[in-house]
């Protein structure tokens, strides 16, 4: 594992605190520009979110890339005091015309890549670490037992498949170790632990013998369930039930919570699995997340920029970015919203919003980082 050159050190955290548990954690997003300017080389931005200041903070750019690239579909976990960014795929940004009036900017894919890079947020330190077994993007990850799971995701840019094979990590060793393949192809699935095992949820699925044009919901709602001790796969269908993917799933106290699927990332309310069905948490449901004067009272209305979810204690903590209306200069609004998955009652909270610089794209779904 060799080091990289360190980045500027950002602010320091907040000294932890027995009375107030939040001071403990970090949540940790990669951001690029949703659209370049000509004095912005587009780089990823690592940055730092302390949730009992309700503040960010600036930690560079992800090692390697060169100007005018920026890194999509690769996954962001958190073991121990540092973070691990794994994979993806290297785009840069293309203005694509819509109509006379208007434009818009793409992302074209340029090289699927298997690197891996790991930040201590203690020390300020990058490291190279060994790269995967397969180059992959879109993929699920997770971690278990102090171990990295990757599974599934697309490994060419020119399939339109995805991929079984799957990998763990060892960070005492440095090693990538390949495990037996999915059932199924998927990608855009999402990894999560529970109750001591790793699940593979939903995603773009299909048999690898299908000869059918349009994968079926039986392999999209499946997942896939493995068993570290036993060392095997076991398949489980019905436990998405919707053939979109997921975009997002988290454990908080044993219990399985989601909130919306790749295509629309906050549908309403909140969802808890009990082992058969996702049912509605009750008290969850919350005015539309989709605009800023929705979000939060006495804001003008402005179009969401992106949504991703923290488990944080018994929380869920929502950080979002708006698009803020400032004549013709570019800012983002962040929001951050908190549901309480214990309360009886009242179990929404928002934090006072925080106006940014440029406007934001989220990169991949954030992590947190246990410092205590």
């Amino acid at each position: 594992m060799g080091s990289l050159p360190s980045p500027p050190r950002p602010a320091p955290p907040p000294s932890p605190s027995p009375e107030n548990f939040l001071s403990n954690y970090v949540v940790v997003a990669v951001f690029c520009p949703k659209e370049p300017t000509p004095n912005d080389s587009l780089p990823n931005s690592i940055e730092l979110y302390y949730p009992s200041l309700n503040t960010w903070s600036y930690v560079g750019s992800i090692p390697g890339l060169v100007d005018g690239h920026v890194l999509k579909g690769f996954a962001l976990v958190s073991l121990g005091d540092s973070i691990y960014l794994i994979g993806g795929i290297v785009c840069r940004k293309e203005r694509v015309h819509v109509n006379d009036e208007y434009a818009e900017f793409v992302d074209v894919g340029i090289q699927v890549v298997p690197t891996v890079v790991r930040y201590n947020l203690r020390t300020n330190q990058w490291f190279h670490c060994a790269n995967l077994g397969v180059a992959r993007y879109d993929f699920a990850c997770t971690v278990c037992d102090n171990k990295i799971y990757v599974a599934g995701g697309k490994s060419t840019l020119e399939s339109a498949r995805g991929i079984s094979s799957v990998e763990v990590y060892d960070p005492d060793h440095d090693t990538w170790t390949p495990l037996p393949n999915l059932h199924i192809l998927r990608y855009k699935c999402i990894g999560v632990t529970w109750q001591g095992k790793v699940y593979i949820i939903g995603g773009f699925a299909e048999r690898e013998d299908s000869d059918k044009t349009m994968p079926s919901i039986v392999e999209r709602s499946s997942a896939e369930v493995y068993d570290t001790e036993a060392g095997k796969w076991d398949l489980k269908a019905d436990m998405w039930q919707l053939d979109v993917p997921p975009n997002q799933i988290v454990a908080v106290n044993d219990t399985l919570f989601s909130s919306g699927d790749c295509l629309n990332a906050w549908k309403g309310h909140i969802e808890a699995y009990d082992g058969k069905l996702w049912n509605e948490v009750e008290g969850s449901h919350k005015r539309n997340l989709s605009t800023l004067e929705d979000a939060y009272e006495n804001r003008p209305s402005s179009q969401r920029l992106y949504l991703t979810m923290a488990p944080i204690g018994t929380g869920l903590f929502y950080l979002a970015g708006y698009k803020a209306e400032d004549g013709e200069l570019a800012r983002t609004m962040s929001v951050v919203h908190i549901f309480d998955t214990s309360a009886t009652r009242a179990a929404w909270t928002s934090f006072e919003p925080m106006e940014l610089e440029g406007e934001k794209e989220l990169c991949s779904h954030c992590c947190v980082v246990n410092l205590s």
